[in-house]
């Protein structure tokens, strides 16, 4: 076989936007639950406001995160998901790493 009859490498499968690590853990939180606020995720994860505003909004412009705001009574309420996009893709990195790292 020639190099170019070989399927490539799987980390050419991996998701640019997933390879960071704020970003990458703000995606595994987000696939194991439907939706959550976005203290549950700083708190899930571990990171301060500004961080997790800052990966949020670049997962947001991916297309990768849809952002929810509203009010419970008169405290504002920010609720993050996964969106189809973002779930794909999410499954396709993991996808890749698992093929990365072997059995």
């Amino acid at each position: 076989m020639t190099a170019t009859e070989h399927s490539a490498h799987p980390r050419h499968r991996l998701s640019e936007i997933l390879q960071n690590p704020v970003r990458f853990s703000i995606a595994a939180a987000l696939d194991k639950a439907e939706k959550l606020s976005f203290r549950e995720v700083r708190d899930a994860i571990e990171v301060s406001d500004s961080v997790l505003s800052k990966q949020v909004s670049l997962l947001e412009q991916a297309g990768y995160v849809i952002v929810q705001k509203g009010f419970v009574g008169k405290v504002p309420r920010t609720t993050l998901l996964l969106s189809t996009a973002g779930r794909a893709a999410w499954r396709a990195h993991l996808a890749a790493l698992r093929e990365i790292a072997g059995p």
